[in-house]
């Protein structure tokens, strides 16, 4: 990216971290005039096969879940008056679907929410964000809320 964005797609779970981060995403891409698009990456479950009895009623309800997740966050959005390009609809994996959206777009930017875990936790969990920021082929912009210490020496 040189000078400002043109794309600046940014990611949603409906989580409060998500939503500080499209709240970033939204004044992005009105302060410089990009193109906002918003993603939503639909979970499947580990056990969901296509040979498996159910699936298509699984994955349909899954999908229709996430749809409606995306579509609430793009009406809240423009209720704002945010100016929403496009959403995009995906299923799999968060880190994966983001980071192929992203160059499928050719994004210039891609903004996330972090929910913040110290260390060892995000080393149990995992770290979407962390994923997102190693592997993505632009630049990444992860927000996260600023957390008050009681105890201003203590670290982490």
């Amino acid at each position: 990216m040189s000078g400002f964005p043109t794309k600046v797609l940014a990611a949603t779970d409906g989580s409060p971290q998500a939503q500080l981060a499209v709240r970033t995403a939204v004044d992005l891409a009105s302060r410089t005039g990009a193109e906002l698009h918003i993603v939503h990456v639909g979970e499947l479950a580990a056990m969901y096969h296509p040979e498996m009895r159910g699936y298509a009623y699984r994955h349909e309800a899954s999908q229709e879940e996430a749809r409606r997740l995306l579509d609430e966050e793009s009406d809240r959005l423009r209720s704002a008056g945010a100016n929403v390009t496009k959403t995009h609809l995906r299923m799999g994996r968060a880190d994966v679907e983001m980071i192929e959206l992203a160059e499928e777009l050719d994004a210039d930017v891609l903004v996330v929410g972090s929910r913040g875990l110290g260390g060892f936790r995000r080393l149990l969990v995992g770290s979407v964000s962390d994923s997102v920021v190693h592997h993505a082929h632009c630049p990444v912009l992860v927000v996260r809320e600023k957390v008050v210490r009681s105890n201003p020496g203590y670290p982490g």
